[in-house]
């Protein structure tokens, strides 16, 4: 019976801890034309699979940059994701090569159109806002 309580707080506790918002990864100075952005960066599984989910609020300036291990074509959801999101899909030298708008909580998939590495959220609207489109080239450590 002890076994059964502790395995069941245990569980309890991985649930807590898997619907709060990670907001301590390493973080990358990015530029998108005259625009820095602060991004997050989700580099492991566990990382990319949480990405912003659960997050309530996000700087304008801040955003979260995913990185994979090798190009291939990435698709993006917003299971458990309340900020409504833009997504810009990264080849390896920067360039963006679509952007696309996802709204919070739903299952619709957003795939990169060509094989990517990076994928770069930020709130929604903000590469409209900024006249940031496809074929604009991102600036940073990561595309060097």
């Amino acid at each position: 019976m002890k076994k059964f309580i502790a395995l069941a707080v245990a569980l309890l506790a991985a649930a807590a801890f898997a619907q709060e918002a990670q907001t301590n990864l390493p973080r990358v100075k990015l530029m998108a034309g005259m625009h820095v952005i602060d991004a997050q960066v989700a580099a492991t599984d566990d990382q990319r699979m949480t990405g912003l989910m659960f997050r309530k609020e996000m700087p304008q300036h801040e955003g979260m940059l995913f990185v994979f291990e090798y190009p291939s074509q990435q698709c993006f959801w917003m299971k458990n994701t309340l900020l409504p999101l833009s997504v810009a899909f990264v080849a390896d030298d920067g360039t963006i090569v679509n952007i696309d708008e996802m709204k919070p909580q739903t299952l619709d998939s957003h795939c990169s159109v060509k094989p990517v590495r990076y994928v770069l959220e930020m709130n929604q609207g903000w590469f409209s806002k900024k006249g940031i489109k496809a074929g604009a080239k991102l600036e940073g450590p990561p595309f060097k």
